[in-house]
């Protein structure tokens, strides 16, 4: 690996662990009395995904079924969701979001947005679209990989 190739993932590292620890922080702020911010990817994931199960979560997640049934026992516990068997495979449990977690998660969501927009104030919408775009193709190559090294 050569230097620039590792002035480059440094800088990376650096700002993306300042942009979550800090987002992070005014999620917990503005969430705390709803929803974690580990309860609020769960509930985003869930209200995004016909037929999802606790498998779907902790592939997506990238995280163990273990932590993945603790946050779901809690959001079931809540009244946030709800899990169904599946009538044909009663092995498969579904998992959709109650009304209470629908109303929940929208104010949530929009609570994320209002976290978010006034830094975007400061680029122009080319620069976040371009942003964005690169972030998302990083993301589809770590998908891609399933976390290997290429």
């Amino acid at each position: 690996m050569n230097d620039k190739a590792k002035q480059w993932i440094d800088r990376y590292v650096d700002v993306y662990l300042l942009v979550s620890r800090r987002i992070n922080a005014q999620i917990r702020e503005q969430l705390g009395e709803d929803l974690t911010s580990d309860q609020f990817q769960v509930v985003r994931l869930i209200n995004g995904t016909d037929h999802c199960t606790s498998s779907y979560l902790a592939e997506a997640l990238a995280v163990g079924k273990s932590s993945v049934t603790a946050i779901v026992n809690r959001l079931v516990d809540a009244g946030f969701i709800d899990r169904t068997r599946d009538k044909a495979d009663r092995r498969l449990v579904y998992l959709t979001l109650t009304e209470y977690g629908r109303t929940i998660f929208e104010s949530a969501q929009e609570q994320m947005r209002e976290i978010v927009s006034p830094y975007l104030e400061h680029f122009e919408e080319k620069d976040i679209e371009m942003f964005i775009s690169m972030f998302e193709k990083l993301g589809q190559l770590m998908l891609e990989s399933g976390g290997r090294k290429n």
